[in-house]
């Protein structure tokens, strides 16, 4: 069974902005560096012709995670996130470590109102017979909060840019 997520976060900077910070190489290594967790790093990145890719690697030290997660991982969260950028719209598909699933979902960035809305729809998967459906409801949750951190993140980085 699988669980659909659909996550929406708003900022007060027009999508053109937003989008070409979600698609520029410092702003991903500064977004790893404030909220990017135990051994962060941007595994690979590339932009060619109007359309980015990158890799990204997360972790959750395993003090931090809820008691169902760390009996099944033994130890750390380690989150591998691919992502596909062009024209204001992405891709993301997510693994975790040691867990037999992923996020599958779309991002869209549209104008909206005076600002922008920055939306996830997707799907969480877990094959795991009993623990599955509570893993994915942990899994959507936490996306969820790391989809609100990363959006006042990338208003903090572009406040500062003017």
């Amino acid at each position: 069974m699988a669980r659909r997520i659909e996550h929406h976060t708003t900022s007060a900077f027009p999508a053109e902005k937003v989008f070409a910070a979600l698609v520029d190489e410092t702003y991903l290594r500064d977004r790893l560096a404030a909220i990017g967790g135990k051994d962060a790093e941007l595994v690979t990145y590339t932009s060619v012709d109007g359309k980015t890719s990158y890799q990204l690697k997360q972790g959750v030290p395993a003090e931090h995670l809820p008691s169902v997660a760390k009996s099944l991982l033994g130890g750390d969260l380690v989150i591998q996130r691919v992502e596909n950028w062009a024209a204001g719209a992405g891709t993301a598909e997510v693994t975790i470590g040691g867990v037999p699933g992923r996020l599958d979902g779309a991002f869209t960035i549209t104008d909206d109102g005076s600002g922008s809305k920055l939306t996830l729809t997707g799907e969480v998967k877990v094959g795991i017979p009993l623990m599955g459906g509570k893993l994915e409801k942990m899994i959507a949750e936490q996306v969820a909060v790391l989809l609100d951190k990363e959006s006042e993140f990338t208003s903090e980085w572009l406040a500062n840019r003017g």
